[in-house]
């Protein structure tokens, strides 16, 4: 986990995990979540976990499982694994301060061998889902540098886009968002 996420927190004040608590995953696939996150905007927490960390963008209208949406996804500081199980308020005052619940979670692989950090590096990282909801192959894309004001000032910003497989859904509906009325994942009584 990188010293941003630490930076922007006051873990006195907000009920998100400091970090360095994840039980080592020997073997293991490894996880992604996404997390439904009603801060000042409304929008979704996409995280792929990779060498210890959560690799993180904040995706305005959230996911889609149509090939034809390409979706923004605005890269944000590292988190730490152990993130990938928060659901809870950030109290007001707080950096990110709102409501975030688990929307979706499962297991990610890279595509066709390829090494996450060096794709990610060169800007085009191929990857395939097994999520509770989303499934298949995706694609995150860097988007060319340009002049922004505001907010998007300095943005790192990338395009999540669903690959055409047998996975995908075109057209009305096929934004997973719609079609899963926004209801996070549930999990069962005592489970984690």
């Amino acid at each position: 986990m990188g010293k941003a996420y630490a930076e922007k927190r006051d873990f006195d004040r907000t009920p998100e995990p400091p970090g360095g608590t994840a039980a080592a995953r020997d073997g293991a696939r490894s996880l992604f979540v996404v997390q439904k996150h009603a801060a000042r905007r409304l929008h979704w927490d996409f995280r792929l976990e990779h060498g210890g960390t959560l690799w993180s963008w904040a995706v305005p209208k959230g996911p889609s499982m149509d090939p034809a949406d390409k979706r923004l996804a605005v890269h944000v500081e590292d988190h730490p694994v152990d993130y990938a199980a928060f659901e809870g308020e950030i109290p007001k005052g707080n950096y990110g301060a709102g409501t975030v619940e688990i929307w979706d979670r499962g297991t990610w692989r890279p595509l066709q061998g390829a090494d996450p950090a060096a794709a990610l590096a060169k800007g085009e990282l191929k990857f395939a889902l097994d999520g509770e909801r989303l499934h298949g192959g995706f694609v995150l894309v860097r988007m060319k540098p340009r002049k922004a004001k505001g907010d998007r000032a300095n943005a790192d910003n990338w395009l999540l886009i669903k690959e055409q497989d047998d996975d995908a859904r075109q057209g009305a509906g096929a934004a997973v968002l719609e079609d899963q009325a926004l209801a996070p994942v549930r999990r069962p009584a005592g489970g984690s």
